[in-house]
């Protein structure tokens, strides 16, 4: 930094500020939480890659969406998990910095995941003869790389809009990890227009893509209730209600989170929502989808059971 800047060496992160006791209940708990997280998405993502019925534009997506949810949660976990049971809690600053800059890419690019995702079951029920032919590898793979590169850039500029600031105290934050909205009370110069490109991407990167998902399954539902087998009404609904579940939750927290009004979410309830959409919500995600799609839990019994012997 140059000028009258100041740099701060490092900063301590003060998290849930409760008795130890509780903080070592916490400590078991989220590990289980976060056990389960690797260990779901992980199996996800070992079967879609094992059985070659899972190799379509659906599962290609979700295979990104597992690798998003168990990046998303190693960004933040471990370091709560270190500081639930060490008197030390401080981070460095530029760590810091880049726990926030990973922290944004991998949310951006869960946002855009769930719309291609929402994309692909809106092509598959409304428009099935041409799917393939929508849906190619071709398109698939640029919509994934797209995505990635998106939320990194736009994860970029408001690192960059963050390191423009002088930061000279208090070095602490009252969070478990370094969100952004907390970093900036750290600043001591005006933060308008970072709140404002805040508020900006969250309308382009939360809004837009809601909006975008429900006309597509809004769409969904009026195509599902035409079709007249009922294993294929099954099915379609299946697949999407266990959709529809994941973006509810995401978006849901994510909404409230960064677009509410702040005065009604006390610090608490602030670090609460980050965790429902940090650790909570890539626990979640592959039970919703194994135990909501039959296709899943078959490829599951098939790897496990290929081996056996006779």
């Amino acid at each position: 930094m140059r000028g009258n800047q100041t740099w701060i060496i490092e900063v301590t992160l003060l998290g849930f500020q409760a008795d130890f006791t509780v903080e070592c209940f916490l400590f078991g708990l989220f590990s289980l939480f976060y056990s389960f997280t690797l260990l779901g998405n992980g199996v996800i993502l070992g079967i879609i890659c094992l059985d070659h019925r899972l190799h379509t534009p659906m599962y290609f997506f979700l295979s990104h969406l597992a690798i998003v949810d168990m990046s998303y949660a190693s960004n933040n976990v471990p370091k709560m998990l270190a500081n639930l049971v060490s008197k030390r809690r401080t981070i460095s600053f530029i760590p810091c910095i880049m726990q926030t800059f990973l922290y944004l890419t991998f949310a951006h690019i869960e946002c855009l995941i769930l719309v291609v995702m929402s994309y692909d079951r809106f092509v598959a029920i409304c428009h099935p003869l041409h799917y393939t032919v929508i849906m190619s590898w071709r398109v698939c793979s640029t919509l994934a790389v797209t995505s990635w590169i998106f939320s990194f850039l736009l994860a970029l500029v408001h690192t960059i809009l963050i390191l423009r600031l002088p930061f000279c105290g208090p070095h602490e934050i009252n969070h478990f990890f370094c969100e952004i909205l907390s970093v900036l009370k750290l600043a001591c110069a005006d933060t308008t227009l970072n709140q404002v490109v805040i508020f900006a991407a969250c309308v382009f990167i939360l809004v837009g893509p809601l909006c975008l998902v429900l006309v597509s399954y809004t769409r969904i539902l009026v195509a599902i209730l035409r079709i007249q087998s009922g294993e294929g009404r099954r099915k379609a609904f299946s697949t999407c209600s266990s959709h529809l579940c994941v973006v509810g939750l995401f978006f849901g927290s994510a909404i409230v989170m960064y677009m509410a009004p702040k005065s009604q979410h006390p610090e608490m309830q602030q670090k609460i929502l980050s965790l429902f959409y940090s650790l909570f919500n890539p626990m979640l995600n592959p039970l919703i989808y194994s135990l909501r799609n039959a296709e899943v839990k078959g490829a599951l019994r098939r790897v496990l059971w290929k081996e056996r012997p006779a």
